[in-house]
C-alpha cells in the first residue's frame, strides 16, 4: 500500500511570494549576528534563572543611577533587553515554521522513497520479461554494500 503523508502543491507564484517574504525578513533583520562555534562556546550565556537576575539587576541599576559609571553601558544593556524581548516572539514563530517546513520535507521524501522502493520491487519482479533487468540492476546499486566488513574473528 502506498504511503502518502503529505500532498503539497507550490506554484511558481507561491515560491516567488515566499522568497520575497523571506527577502523582506532578511532585510528587516539585517542586524542579526551569526556566531562561529568557538565564540558560541566561549560567551557567557543567559538561561531562565539568569534572565531574572539580569532583569532585576538592570532595574536596580536604573533606580540608582548615582552608583552606575558611564563605562558600564547601562543604556545599551537596556536597549539589548528591549531588542531581545521583541525578537523572541519572532524567533518562536520562525522556529515553528522551520519545524513544519522540515517535517514536510521529510514527509515528502518518505513518500517518495516508499514509492521508489515499491516501484523497484515491481521492476525486479515484473520487469524481467520486459527488458528491464538492466534498469533494475542499475537501481539496485543503491543497495550494494561497499567492501566487506572485517569479521569479528579478524578484529
Amino acid at each position: 500500500m502506498t504511503q502518502n503523508l503529505l500532498s503539497l502543491t507550490l506554484s511558481d507564484e507561491d515560491v516567488a511570494a515566499v522568497n520575497a517574504a523571506l527577502s523582506d525578513l532578511e532585510s528587516r533583520l539585517s542586524g542579526l549576528l551569526a556566531l562561529d562555534n568557538a565564540t558560541r562556546r566561549q560567551i557567557t550565556k543567559m538561561g531562565d534563572k539568569s534572565e531574572a537576575f539580569v532583569r532585576q539587576t538592570l532595574t536596580v541599576l536604573e533606580q540608582n543611577p548615582d552608583i552606575v559609571p558611564p563605562a558600564l553601558g547601562l543604556p545599551e544593556a537596556q536597549a539589548d533587553l528591549v531588542a531581545m524581548d521583541r525578537l523572541r516572539p519572532v524567533l518562536s514563530r520562525l522556529q515553528r515554521l522551520t519545524e513544519r517546513v522540515s517535517d514536510s520535507e521529510m514527509a515528502l521524501g518518505s513518500d517518495l522513497m516508499n514509492t521508489a522502493l515499491e516501484g523497484y520491487g515491481l521492476l525486479k519482479v515484473s520487469g524481467r520479461n520486459r527488458g528491464l533487468e538492466g534498469a533494475a540492476e542499475a537501481l539496485g546499486a543503491r543497495f550494494a554494500r561497499r567492501g566487506s566488513r572485517p569479521s569479528a574473528a579478524a578484529a
